[in-house]
């Protein structure tokens, strides 16, 4: 088995990589399809889901996608989590750009696939792809309504504080040196720190967190009918908004770990709980 990983290499890990955010987006923009378009055609009082199931399947997604990505690239599925690592925790810079590459590939490829699926109920629900089921795919301020005052400026701050929080309780689920879950229960943890962010964050800008997240889909949308995919229900250009939020946030969420706790941990893994540490010889 490590002779196979090792030869498997940074092809092996890319390939992880983008299946892993293929896996996250189908669950991500599946849901909120089924609750917008599915939802607005046969039920709308909202039967077919709501915010919460949107935000527990957004959190499935995760801990799925790492589960499967995890052994071969450590599943970052976020190009955000990929700058983070590569700041403060010694992540090849050389494999930066290949591993954001593989993410927005598989967010694309997850998102066609998407789009496919629900042609029907989409065409139906919004013959024109317009804003009113753009949010499938990629987010908007206030989720696309116009009646709540949020500005790009105002959802750029919200990126910056939800994406620093979910590096934040990353990096604090993953550090050996802290108190990581056991029994590979760290990709469920992580998926539940998705949903928390969602449930508690997600009225100002969808909490994207995630810059493949939504650049793929929204340029998956785009090549196939959505021409206002690039901006907001006010006009503006916004794609932009949930690609450097994130990137700012993710690196001050690791620093705000980095400076508040991974400094006072100790310098080598601990014993496990429980266990009688080995006499010194």
């Amino acid at each position: 088995m490590a002779k196979r990983l090792k030869e498997s290499g940074l092809v092996g890990e890319l390939s992880a990589e983008f299946a892993g955010t293929m896996i996250l987006i189908i669950f991500g923009c599946g849901v909120v399809a089924q609750v917008v378009a599915g939802g607005a055609l046969t039920d709308p009082a909202g039967g077919l889901g709501n915010h919460d199931s949107i935000a527990w399947a957004w959190g499935l997604g995760v801990t799925l996608g790492v589960y499967v990505a995890a052994r071969l690239s450590g599943a970052h599925l976020n190009p955000a989590v990929t700058l983070a690592l590569a700041t403060f925790k010694g992540f090849p810079w050389r494999r930066v750009a290949p591993y954001m590459a593989a993410q927005v590939a598989g967010a694309f490829v997850a998102a066609l696939i998407i789009r496919w699926n629900y042609s029907e109920a989409l065409a139906k629900a919004d013959p024109g792809h317009t804003i009113k089921t753009q949010g499938v795919f990629s987010t908007l301020p206030a989720n696309g309504n116009p009646n709540l005052p949020v500005t790009e400026w105002g959802a750029l701050r919200d990126q910056i504080i939800g994406t620093a929080i979910l590096l934040l309780l990353i990096m604090a689920v993953t550090d050996l040196l802290n108190t990581p879950p056991g029994a590979n229960l760290a990709p469920f943890i992580v998926g539940l720190i998705v949903v928390a962010i969602g449930m508690a964050m997600g009225t100002n800008a969808g909490y994207a967190i995630n810059p493949a997240r939504d650049f793929g889909p929204r340029l998956a949308s785009f090549l196939t009918g959505y021409g206002g995919a690039w901006r907001d229900q006010y006009g503006n250009f916004y794609f932009w908004v949930p690609i450097i939020g994130p990137f700012i946030g993710g690196v001050l969420g690791a620093a705000l770990y980095k400076f508040f706790i991974g400094r006072f941990l100790p310098t080598a893994e601990p014993e496990p709980a429980g266990r009688i540490p080995a006499p010194e010889s």
